[in-house]
């Protein structure tokens, strides 16, 4: 399965983003093959609006299935149930830490969103 992780920097110990939609990059981590790949987000991080909606649909493509972020507003949570992507708010600290927080089950899928639209 892949998990998209937003991320600050490019690598496993990079920080959580806490903001889904202008997130710097995704982590793109492969549970089977324990590998990552990144995808770049950088277009949305200073978009002036949809930046959560265009986001979910770059970790949509990109072919995860479970999104781990800080928080999540409600366009882009929207955006990724439709595209059948379970959405993880509360991860903070490094990506690799997330990744195993999730695996551990200490971190549990959303059921809405956790923010308003363009909080920062």
């Amino acid at each position: 399965m892949k998990i998209a992780i937003s991320a600050s920097g490019a690598d496993l110990n990079s920080q959580v983003d806490p903001r889904f939609g202008r997130a710097a990059r995704f982590i793109l981590f492969d549970t089977e093959k324990q590998t990552f790949s990144v995808v770049d987000n950088t277009k949305n991080l200073n978009a002036a609006q949809g930046a959560g909606i265009q986001s979910a649909e770059n970790v949509s493509r990109s072919g995860a299935k479970v999104v781990i972020t800080g928080h999540c507003g409600p366009k882009a949570f929207r955006a990724l149930q439709a595209a059948n992507v379970q959405v993880v708010v509360g991860a903070s600290g490094a990506v690799s830490d997330a990744i195993e927080q999730f695996r551990s089950g200490k971190l549990k899928t959303a059921e809405s969103a956790d923010v308003e639209g363009h909080w920062s």
